[in-house]
């Protein structure tokens, strides 16, 4: 599989990354050394959560995000389920999309993009159908196609149809709808979690009817 590359994607892209992320990195690192402060005093001096993710073409790259759970451990040394390891702090930072801020270093490095599909957990790579995997014919995203319908709280089928439309779909003019259609999310705090759930659901494989693994 070849990246869909149009003009737009061979520079304007990267143009748009580093032009929007630096200065919002300059004028949020208040607000992140402020919330990683507070974060550090809930976990006990963890404040910066660090996880392999995979990139353009299924490429491994470290993912940066503020923690907002603590590594607190029952009576047999096991983690408490997420719901008791996210404090009200937590809650909020997540809500408020705080905890994603540190990602726009990993858009200047190149990591990611500001709109693409969201990077996922590398376990899940061989659990993707082939049209899933086009997901990864893009860079990842801060924000994405899926995130502005319906982030955490549709299917996970859903956001992998919404993933690969985007991949075949991107422009300048769509990014910039992406872009504030999450500025409009953010400030309602809609989709942050899954229905019933503290966190996302994991993604377990799709049924070979389910919509996502039969698109082509």
């Amino acid at each position: 599989m070849s990246e869909p590359i149009n003009w737009y994607g061979r520079w304007g892209k990267r143009v748009l990354d580093v032009g929007l992320a630096t200065p919002l990195l300059l004028l949020a690192l208040p607000l992140l050394l402020a919330t990683a402060g507070a974060l550090a005093i809930q976990n006990r001096g963890a404040w910066l959560f660090r996880q392999p993710r995979p990139g353009l073409h299924g490429r491994l790259f470290t993912l940066y995000k503020l923690q907002t759970m603590t590594s607190t451990h029952d009576a047999q040394g096991q983690l408490l389920p997420d719901a008791q390891r996210l404090p009200r702090l937590g809650r909020w930072v997540r809500a408020a999309s705080l905890d994603e801020l540190p990602q726009l270093w990993n858009i200047l490095r190149g990591d990611l993009s500001l709109v693409g599909p969201r990077p996922l957990l590398p376990q899940y790579l061989l659990l993707y159908s082939p049209a899933q995997a086009r997901r990864h014919l893009v860079l990842p995203g801060l924000t994405g196609w899926a995130q502005v319908n319906g982030r955490n709280a549709i299917s996970w089928e859903q956001k992998f149809l919404y993933d690969t439309w985007y991949v075949d779909n991107y422009s300048f003019v769509l990014d910039l709808r992406i872009l504030f259609r999450t500025a409009l999310r953010v400030l309602g705090a809609r989709g942050i979690t899954a229905p019933g759930q503290a966190t996302t659901e994991p993604f377990r494989g799709s049924t070979p009817s389910s919509p996502a693994s039969s698109a082509s």
